[in-house]
């Protein structure tokens, strides 16, 4: 079965000659492609109805081998009008959608569309199964997450792929280390100077922190850790702690209460809003950032630079291993960088966004980006949220 979909008039407004459809693409005079309407691939009536009130136009279809055709003779033809997204309802067998995502990959034009999969006839059981094999931008149900919930989405995800280059996805092993217009030598140059002379200047400030945390509890002054940096490079973390003693033996406790969702696979971070590990003094450097400080011995010993991608502790690092994810692994592990700059205390950021955002980083990082995250990182240092 096989329906086409044209946009739905309701006025009676001049439109332009030609009527733009995904079985008749019009060439345009520019090379960049456009994306407009839907693409779904399945047999959910329902499913339709909710993308034609929500996108006017779109296409569907129950084979995989019809929606190939399409792509790729818009692709032959050089023609330059994509849907903005694609839905795949998860009913379908599951090494087809495989193949078909696959097919996608291959091709930087039709990688930066979004990949959707509509799971609401997905058991609990399989759901992993799909998120590992196909590996979607997500897995949700349309009818669920609301229209503008599901259109936020849809513009996140476009977003964030048209800003990744169109070529082959890294893979960390494969990865040139990132370009900088002033070279690596002089960042690296940039960051001993910055790290030296902040730590002189800032030695009062760190003493006094340090007495603070002594008196408050007992334990070590600096929390240290194991965490992956650029290259998935394991090296040792320093911060100052902010937590009573042994905190991560309660993490299996409180995963009920992580701000990100408590997946069984795939990506994870760890984070709770006020959490009930941190103490006084450690919520006040939490909240302005000082507990950050000796993180500037990294950055002395090479670890770590003054601006790149946060370290993840190792266990949040070893659900980042496909070869999508292990992009933000080509930028170095940083005190700050652009994810503090966007989304820092942010409680509704998703898991797929922070690491799109650490991902665009990795791509784009320059000097000059270096340095607006630096003189933006100040207005960000007060969070709002206790995280």
């Amino acid at each position: 079965m096989e329906m086409l979909f044209l946009p739905q008039t309701v006025k009676s407004e001049k439109k332009p000659k030609a009527v733009f459809t995904f079985r008749s693409y019009p060439v345009l005079e520019t090379s960049c492609p456009v994306y407009s309407g839907f693409y779904y691939i399945g047999k959910n009536s329902a499913h339709i109805q909710l993308l034609l009130d929500l996108y006017k136009r779109g296409y569907a279809t129950e084979a995989f081998e019809n929606a190939k055709s399409d792509l790729t003779r818009c692709l032959e033809a050089h023609h330059n009008i994509f849907p903005e997204f694609i839905l795949i309802g998860a009913v379908a067998d599951l090494e087809s959608i495989s193949n078909f995502c696959q097919f996608l990959r291959k091709h930087p034009v039709l990688r930066s569309i979004p990949l959707l999969i509509e799971g609401s006839e997905l058991s609990t059981d399989k759901y992993p199964i799909y998120k590992n094999k196909i590996r979607p931008d997500e897995i949700l149900s349309i009818a669920a997450v609301g229209q503008s919930e599901f259109t936020r989405k849809v513009d996140f995800f476009r977003k964030m792929k048209l800003d990744a280059p169109a070529f082959t996805t890294a893979k960390i092993e494969h990865g040139k280390p990132f370009n900088l217009h002033i070279g690596l030598m002089s960042k690296r140059l940039f960051d001993i100077i910055v790290a030296g002379l902040a730590l002189i200047l800032l030695s009062p400030v760190l003493l006094l922190i340090a007495v603070a945390i002594k008196i408050e509890s007992r334990g070590p002054i600096f929390y240290i850790a194991k965490r992956a940096g650029r290259g998935y490079r394991i090296f040792n973390f320093y911060k100052f702690r902010t937590m009573k003693q042994d905190a991560d033996k309660e993490i299996d406790e409180l995963t009920h209460l992580n701000q990100y969702g408590a997946e069984a696979v795939g990506p994870v971070f760890f984070k709770i809003s006020n959490d009930p590990r941190i103490t006084r003094v450690g919520r006040f450097l939490r909240n302005t950032s000082l507990d950050e400080l000796p993180q500037l011995l990294n950055v002395l010993f090479g670890d770590m630079s003054v601006v790149g991608n946060r370290p993840l502790p190792l266990y949040e690092a070893k659900t980042l291993t496909t070869d999508e994810y292990a992009a933000r692994f080509m930028a170095p592990a940083g005190i700050t960088g652009l994810w503090q700059v966007k989304k820092r205390g942010a409680k509704n950021m998703s898991v797929e966004e922070r690491i799109n955002i650490d991902i665009d980083y990795a791509y784009k990082c320059n000097f000059a980006t270096d340095l607006w995250i630096i003189a933006n990182t100040p207005s960000a240092l007060l969070q709002k949220e206790n995280v």
